[in-house]
């Protein structure tokens, strides 16, 4: 290999390293033993990363349908959301822990940076869980990718759902919400 190739090639390297070492990472699941249903996302977003919440950007659809499908107070707190799931034994979290990408859509993640979370020890952790929701392409790509081929999953339904995101306008606020109503099948 030539001196120029090699040095390029240390470059990139380089420039790997240091986007991994600067990537932000996801949030723990929110989540108890007893839950049955996960619901994955693919990586926070910038807004959800600033205020460490699942879903804080305001025109993600997220918690509206969630809080629709369950008939609960959109004044619900943050953590009155989290509580609620878990009280209905749904886990949330993400496919990814890290990765490096500019703003929050899904088609800016650099795929060399992406690292996956830990599922081994989360469905061990969670032996109850019947049912993963994909919300979105991105969660259900990584996932089926990267951690199917590591993990025993025969006895769990994987269902892709439509992105709650608003970058995903090709299907109404209700028309994914109507989609979703297919968790209330595994409580």
């Amino acid at each position: 290999m030539s001196r120029s190739k090699s040095m390029s090639r240390l470059k990139v390297n380089e420039t790997e390293i240091n986007e991994q070492a600067t990537s932000p990472s996801c949030f723990p699941p929110a989540s108890a033993p007893s839950a049955r249903i996960l619901i994955l996302g693919s990586f926070p977003g910038v807004t959800s990363l600033e205020k460490q919440q699942y879903y804080a950007y305001p025109r993600n659809s997220f918690w509206k349908i969630i809080l629709s499908l369950f008939d609960l107070s959109d004044s619900l707190t943050y953590a009155d959301r989290i509580a609620a799931l878990i009280q209905r034994n749904i886990a949330l979290w993400d496919v990814l822990y890290s990765c490096s990408r500019l703003g929050s859509l899904d088609s800016a993640i650099k795929a060399r940076t992406i690292v996956v979370n830990d599922f081994s020890t989360f469905f061990t952790a969670h032996p109850l869980i019947k049912a993963i929701f994909f919300n979105g392409n991105r969660a259900e790509t990584e996932f089926i990718k990267k951690v199917v081929p590591d993990v025993n999953l025969d006895h769990i339904m994987l269902h892709k759902l439509p992105s709650t995101s608003p970058a995903m306008a090709a299907l109404t606020i209700d028309q994914k919400q109507e989609a979703w109503r297919l968790i209330r099948n595994y409580l």
